[in-house]
């Protein structure tokens, strides 16, 4: 049976920015999952919440933990991206200057995410939300 974890992730809140991510690592540590998984676990969990959190109205994070695998689900309200193969490139970010400001922003999430998950899959739509989900396999 699956163990199942999930956040409300609010928009710019930069307090609470990683708290989700923490968690997750957290638990996947009290489980003896590898250093290996972990990290990229936590990599991938983290830039998933900080889009949420930048990019976003508000959102889920979610983490589906079984023997095999870690499933990471970010859902987020709106705004959408206009162009995912742009988002995906390195480097490219939409993010305002005062988010820039405080570190964040570097263009760097999306292909993160993808860099740092053994499955990726991405629906987003301009004027809507997104949904990235991701898989890490535990071997």
């Amino acid at each position: 049976m699956p163990l199942t974890m999930e956040f409300d992730i609010k928009a710019g809140d930069f307090v609470l920015a990683g708290e989700a991510s923490s968690k997750i690592k957290d638990t996947l540590k009290k489980l003896g999952v590898k250093p290996e998984v972990l990290k990229k676990v936590a990599i991938v969990s983290y830039e998933a919440e900080m889009n949420i959190v930048i990019h976003s109205v508000g959102g889920v994070l979610k983490a589906i933990i079984s023997k095999d695998k870690i499933e990471i689900i970010a859902e987020d309200r709106g705004p959408g991206i206009e162009n995912i193969e742009l988002a995906m490139m390195e480097g490219y970010s939409t993010a305002p200057e005062e988010i820039r400001n405080l570190g964040f922003g570097a263009g760097m999430g999306l292909p993160n995410m993808k860099k740092y998950s053994d499955y990726f899959e991405i629906e987003s739509q301009k004027g809507s939300g997104t949904r990235v989900y991701m898989v890490v396999f535990n071997k």
